[in-house]
């Protein structure tokens, strides 16, 4: 019985801290999404600088056409920004600063 119930412990433990780090993760992606839409409403030449944040844990962020994914161990999670044009794939890594703008012929850079 002890047992078992030091097995469920330890997995209720585990989900939370998983639970956690994909909220943590979602809050990133959530903060970059509204970042590039906040640039793409202001108009041509608007730009904002951002901080990934370092959270101890690898992540990448890609931005694809007008797809935001996020990738960090093994497990993946998107959001789209509509109406964007990027110029390119653009990938995007912890502790970075990022200069996102819009350029004269309405297409997000970042930098």
């Amino acid at each position: 019985m002890a047992t078992a119930l030091l097995v469920y412990s330890g997995n209720a433990i585990n989900s939370s801290l998983n639970v956690e780090s994909n909220l943590n993760h979602r809050l990133i992606l959530d903060s970059v999404s509204n970042a590039i839409n906040e640039v793409d409403s202001h108009g041509e030449f608007y730009s904002k600088s951002i901080k990934l944040p370092d959270t101890g844990e690898y992540y990448v962020i890609v931005l694809e056409k007008n797809r935001l994914t996020i990738e960090y161990d093994g497990k993946k999670g998107e959001s789209y920004v509509p109406f964007i044009d990027p110029y390119s794939t653009y990938k995007m890594y912890p502790g970075h600063i990022y200069d996102i703008e819009k350029t004269q012929e309405g297409k997000i850079l970042i930098t």
